[in-house]
């Protein structure tokens, strides 16, 4: 059924970087924009329609990168903006404590440098589990393990939020 969309050639403010999708379709664990910022919903309510009213989408979500929770209300009937979300493993090459940044291996054999530690971090504060993260990172490092570490991207943006040991 995607043969019947209408295909845009150009776009402007980044709009392929969401899809619609009506709010009565969310769900807990979707993702949507509220306020330009990618958000993961962590709950979810409709309130019943009034005399004249429509459904209410109750939504409260947080901030995949930030980890700052948003809350909307918008008809249920209405759409709301989705963000793509990509997440990629990589093996992690190196990890510098001192300037944060980071060094990962891409499938083609070539680095990826553009990462920095998800501490840090260019907007707001880093959070409990950033610091956590980047703990784990650090030390399985200097263990000698084989690290892989999980980056998401969404809105243009990507950051470490993951790793696992990999086993021999």
């Amino acid at each position: 059924s995607d043969d019947d969309q209408p295909t845009f050639e150009s776009t402007e403010s980044g709009a392929s970087l969401v899809y619609p999708q009506t709010a009565g379709e969310l769900r807990k664990g979707s993702m949507l924009m509220i306020k330009g910022h990618p958000c993961k919903v962590s709950d979810i309510s409709t309130s019943k329609t009034g005399k004249h009213g429509h459904a209410k989408a109750h939504i409260v979500a947080i901030d995949i990168f930030t980890g700052k929770k948003y809350e909307d209300l918008c008809p249920s009937s209405h759409n709301v903006e989705v963000p793509f979300v990509k997440r990629t493993e990589y093996q992690l090459l190196t990890a510098d404590a001192e300037t944060g940044e980071v060094s990962l291996l891409l499938e083609n054999g070539e680095c990826k440098d553009d990462l920095n530690l998800p501490t840090f971090v260019s907007i707001g504060e880093a959070t409990d589990d950033d610091k956590e993260l980047v703990k784990e990172i650090l030390k399985a490092q200097e263990d000698g393990k084989i690290i892989i570490a999980a980056v998401l991207a969404a809105m243009g943006v990507e950051k470490l939020v993951g790793m696992k040991i990999k086993d021999d």
